[in-house]
């Protein structure tokens, strides 16, 4: 298929890599797949992806969900937030089934979609998109297909440039002056380029069949870059597309923050009016709430207060989502507050993401840098740099401390535990509701 005129994105099929658990950021993900959560007061991760399809005329989606899609799957609901919804419009949930394998869990990237041909056969676009549902950008694909489509690539993989230095973190994409890949290292060392993935894919879909069911139906491999790419190499067909644009995988709670936080910032890139991100109004029903309410001898500097927001206390450089109260005398600094939060009289928050529902009692401290800057014993690659996660609905007693790289689990009550002390780096592994009661809501 090539074409001279501009390619139709109706004509195209999106897929969404919506599945991951995205284990690194902690406790925000204990109950909810990682595109579900929770973003900048009012979004969720996913709705980066769906807006970008929706902006670039995509009018079909399936959605590739796994590990816990409750609350995900309530979310989209049927696509109505997106605009998919109608005679030729879709947002379709592709869970794992039975009868395609002897487990029904999705074995990687490439085996999601394989397994799901038989949706891909049933419109079967000109143009299948794969991305990831769990980044924070806004990208054009009508841009990429166009490319994709001029290049006569078989496949399309969108990159963008980073410092040689950061490119370790990364999948990393070799190519020539011509933009044709010529190699991938999967996080490499000593990185060759300076060049990453995004996730973000075009194939012509006759391609795709054919490929899927060689490598994932016949050798029985599973990845997209670690065993389609590398085998689609040999063809010569495999491109690139630079993506000059605001990227961001918020796969760690430094990096979720440090994306959060640059809402604070008018200069930052990440401009979602501008961006038009839609999300599902319906779900935690923001819109229904009451305008934020700031009241007198309360203080609120750099800050985003969502609706419904109730403030009396002080709150700095911090992003609150709705519903969140604030009482007298009670100070959040440079804190990411979720859905329903509430900070008592005289509590200090600082550095701490916590979860929907959580209750800090009146004068506790959190995020107590006289308590030591020891990293988390039990998950030290996710809390190193000096922030305290508390899982949703989690309970600080009245006067508690709690000191820095600090993990509270979901559900856990401190004075029941009879818990008024907790040193930087320790981690309260328990749980009070069951998975099933505390699914995200």
């Amino acid at each position: 298929m090539r074409l001279e005129q501009r390619f139709d994105m109706r004509s195209a099929l999106a897929l969404i890599l919506a599945g991951g658990v995205g284990s690194r950021l902690n406790v925000l993900v204990r109950r909810r797949a990682k595109p579900a959560v929770p973003f900048g007061g009012i979004y969720r991760i996913i709705d980066f992806t769906l807006s970008n399809v929706m902006n670039s005329g995509i009018e079909r989606a399936g959605i590739l969900t796994q590990y816990m899609p409750y609350s995900l799957t309530k979310h989209l609901g049927r696509g109505e937030s997106w605009g998919l919804v109608g005679r030729s419009r879709e947002v379709r949930i592709l869970p794992p089934h039975t009868g395609t394998r002897a487990s029904d869990w999705y074995q990687g990237t490439a085996d999601a979609v394989y397994r799901n041909l038989d949706y891909v056969a049933r419109s079967y676009p000109e143009i299948t998109l794969v991305l990831s549902g769990d980044h924070i950008y806004c990208m054009d694909y009508a841009a990429l297909v166009e490319q994709h489509i001029q290049m006569g690539a078989e496949a399309t993989v969108a990159v963008k440039q980073v410092p040689l230095s950061d490119a370790h973190q990364f999948g990393t994409v070799i190519a020539d002056a011509d933009g044709w890949i010529t190699g991938f290292e999967e996080k490499p060392d000593k990185p060759q380029s300076d060049l990453i993935s995004l996730g973000i894919y075009a194939f012509d879909t006759e391609i795709l069949v054919r490929t899927l069911e060689e490598i994932c139906g016949l050798l029985h491999q599973t990845d997209f870059a670690q065993h389609v790419f590398p085998a689609m190499l040999d063809r010569g067909k495999l491109a690139m597309y630079r993506f000059g644009g605001y990227w961001q995988d918020v796969g760690t709670v430094k990096a979720y923050v440090d994306a959060t936080m640059e809402l604070l910032d008018p200069d930052s890139p990440l401009d979602l009016p501008n961006w038009n991100v839609r999300t599902n109004m319906n779900v935690t029903g923001p819109g229904d709430r009451p305008p934020a309410f700031i009241a007198p001898g309360a203080h609120v500097q750099h800050a985003t207060l969502a609706r419904g927001c109730r403030i009396h206390g002080t709150v700095e450089g911090s992003v609150l989502s709705p519903g969140v109260v604030v009482a007298e005398g009670a100070v959040v600094r440079d804190s990411i507050l979720l859905h329903d939060a509430r900070i008592e009289q005289g509590a200090l928050v600082e550095h701490v993401v916590a979860d929907k529902k959580v209750i800090v009692g009146a004068e506790a401290r959190l995020g107590d840098a006289a308590l030591g800057e020891a990293i988390n014993h039990a998950f030290p690659t996710h809390l190193d740099q000096g922030l305290t996660v508390l899982g949703k609905e989690a309970r600080i007693p009245r006067r508690c401390r709690i000191g820095r790289n600090c993990c509270v689990f979901p559900g856990a009550d401190l004075e029941r535990l009879d818990i008024d002390l907790l040193p930087s780096g320790e981690t309260v592994q328990w749980e009070r509701l069951t998975e099933e009661r505390g699914a995200d809501r």
